[in-house]
């Protein structure tokens, strides 16, 4: 029984894609492509079908290995020596439509990361369609590859030789690149993987590309060129198949797969890679290849300072082993800022952050990240949250940055609340949306949200109950409005009614003093033009902002306003004039105060000033009133006895201290 798969270290895994036909054979073979039918190792394609054309998908993910049945018997020897065939020829034959084929596959992450172990772990699972599919696809181009090359006769010595280097490279590999390097399953006895190369870089790439404005593309117009940061840019995938021949007398015979890429640019990198072989003969190339395409392929193509996609719709001969999955700026671009921001993600959750709010350090998974790009802790977001939340101030749930602003949005406040929390949070978000609406009145049976027309009128859709939205009463069209002194008399009245009820009194009673609180708290307080709410100025100027809906108004003369430009045109005054006084007034006296505490200790005016007796302060008497007013403690007490000062009339007099003298 032949030896299987006996130096395999690595963990498979098994993954799901949409299945699609399969044809391999679509396309007529060519000579290179005819193999010969001896051979007891021979590539066995699927069964030819009518082939659909595929959109372009992504090509950074490696395929899902199958097992191949493998059958007995003799191997056709082959001539000792070495014949090699241009790779990248011009003329159009099976390998290069099976790699435009191959281009519109969707290369699904199915296969599993490098796990090294001495574990050997194999699946039987059934694979899609897809996946066969590409496989064949990709080893049909190897094959075509390999038909080009005359392998040597080696002793079995040198064969052993050659299985051992390969296996030592694929294990310091796997060490090198863990999950971006995925071993494939054995192809006629040998090895076949993947490496998905990431490009470095030490600062963000600027992609740009020309986009055609018109979908004429016949008509000449002028291309627009739009440019974006990209900080990841998609892998550079190296499928190899290793020869037995290798690294003694033959390279590996590999495909370079990228998605973003026009495939001149990927031939130039297979070009590189061909010299680099050629430079080092006989040895191990596998890591000379990946680390060049990691850290030198993108200064080689020219983009140091600008990756410009493209160009598209140009047709140019190519080498056989690029693979291509760049078909038109509108798949390129968001493939690329999708795969970026992704790959952001996963940065930021692995790495350390310091949170604004309570200065702990820890990873990002212990973070939440909004969409204005600041971040905080989990737990200081959740109080945050939960304070808002609780105090019904959910229209203030914004990004805790100062200078921000942004709306936390509903998805990050599920996480952070609870079902019960998060349940309240939209109960308030609407009430207060309604509320914000001047348009909108509530029942007065059963308090549901109703719509006013243009009449001051409203219908309950709930209770069907018709109503004024003036005066909460029953509907009187072509009457006026009961004032609400008139309704404070007439429940007043009843109350003393022995025809009234207890349940009915106490009803009309809570109506009573409802009426009273509405009429105080008018006297002192305005209503927000937007939702009604009753606010009192306590001092400051007169624009005013509800902290219910955000409106701001003028508390004058009760317009809603969005600026300062209301009061620049004379109608209403920032500041009332009494304020204006009251503020030069207590300016004067806490500059007075001041001067006094500086100047006094240094002995300036020492007889000028006199300590409180209450607070010990010191307080400077201005011109020659002997009756002081404590700055700090706001006491009254006199500059001659020292004393606090109840009365003036009591302690100033012909029996008393005298209220004005000099010094």
């Amino acid at each position: 029984m032949s030896r299987r798969n006996h130096d395999r270290r690595y963990i498979r895994r098994d993954g799901v894609t949409a299945p699609v036909v399969n044809p391999v054979n679509d396309h007529p073979q060519s000579e290179h492509q005819q193999e010969d039918t001896t051979s007891t190792d021979r590539f066995s394609a699927a069964s030819p079908s009518t082939s659909t054309s595929q959109p372009s998908q992504n090509l950074d993910h490696p395929t899902k290995p199958r097992r191949i049945r493998r059958r007995r018997g003799g191997s056709k020897s082959a001539p000792p020596y070495l014949e090699k065939s241009e790779v990248n020829s011009t003329e159009p034959d099976a390998a290069d439509c099976l790699a435009d084929e191959l281009s519109t596959l969707a290369l699904k992450h199915n296969s599993n990361p490098v796990n090294n172990d001495n574990s050997s772990v194999y699946s039987e699972d059934k694979q899609s369609p897809e996946i066969e599919r590409k496989e064949d696809i990709m080893l049909t181009i190897l094959n075509d590859l390999r038909s080009n090359v005359t392998e040597p006769e080696l002793t079995d010595e040198q064969l052993r030789l050659n299985d051992q280097l390969q296996e030592d490279e694929l294990l310091a590999l796997g060490y090198i690149y863990g999950g971006n390097m995925f071993i494939l399953e054995r192809h006629k006895d040998m090895r076949y993987f993947q490496i998905h190369v990431n490009v470095e870089a030490t600062s963000e790439h600027t992609i740009s590309a020309k986009l055609c404005l018109q979908a004429d593309s016949s008509k000449e117009s002028d291309d627009f060129l739009y440019t974006f940061q990209a900080q990841h840019l998609p892998p550079i995938v190296l499928t190899c198949l290793l020869p037995n021949a290798y690294p003694s007398h033959l390279p590996p015979y590999y495909l370079i797969s990228v998605q973003w890429m026009n495939p001149d640019k990927i031939s130039s990198l297979c070009s590189i890679l061909d010299s680099i072989w050629t430079e080092q003969p006989g040895q191990e190339v596998l890591y000379q290849w990946t680390d060049w395409l990691q850290n030198s392929s993108v200064s080689h193509l020219g983009f140091d300072n600008e990756i410009v996609l493209g160009p598209y719709g140009v047709t140019s001969s190519r080498d056989k082993r690029a693979v291509s999955g760049s078909r038109s700026p509108d798949v390129d671009i968001p493939y690329i800022r999708s795969y970026d921001d992704e790959k952001r993600r996963e940065s930021f959750l692995e790495s350390l952050h310091e949170c604004c709010i309570c200065f702990s350090e820890s990873a990002g998974f212990d973070f939440v990240k909004l969409p204005c790009e600041h971040f905080f802790c989990v737990k200081c977001m959740k109080t945050y949250t939960d304070i808002h939340v609780s105090e019904g101030t959910v229209n203030k749930l914004q990004c805790p940055d100062s200078k921000c602003g942004e709306i936390v949005p509903p998805g990050v406040l599920k996480r952070l609340l609870g079902d019960e929390a998060y349940q309240r949070w939209e109960t308030l978000m609407l009430q207060k949306t309604l509320e914000s609406m001047t348009d909108v009145a509530y029942c007065p049976r059963c308090e549901t949200p109703c719509i006013e027309d243009e009449d001051q009128f409203a219908l309950c859709f709930k209770c069907y109950y018709s109503f004024c939205t003036l005066c909460n009463e029953k509907r009187h069209v072509g009457g006026t409005c009961m004032s609400p002194e008139l309704r404070l008399q007439i429940l007043e009245e009843r109350q003393s009614s022995s025809c009234l009820g207890e349940e009915q009194r106490r009803k009309e009673r809570e109506m009573i003093n409802e009426i009273i609180s509405v009429s105080v708290i008018k006297q002192s307080a305005k209503q927000c033009p937007s939702c009604k709410m009753a606010i009192s100025r306590t001092g400051g100027c007169n624009k005013m902002v509800c902290n219910n809906c955000g409106q701001f108004f003028c508390y004058r003369c009760n317009k809603a306003i969005t600026g300062y430009e209301h009061f620049r045109e004379g109608t209403c005054e920032l500041f009332p004039q009494d304020a204006i006084q009251e503020w030069n007034e207590m300016n004067e006296r806490q500059v007075f105060q001041i001067q006094a505490q500086l100047f006094a200790p240094h002995g300036q005016f020492p007889q000028r000033g006199q300590i409180c007796p209450n607070c010990r302060q010191f307080n400077l008497k201005a011109g020659n009133n002997n009756h002081l007013f404590c700055w700090a403690c706001q006491a009254h007490f006199c500059y001659l006895c020292k004393k606090v000062v109840k009365r003036c009339a009591q302690h100033y007099g012909p029996k008393g201290c005298k209220q004005h003298t000099d010094g």
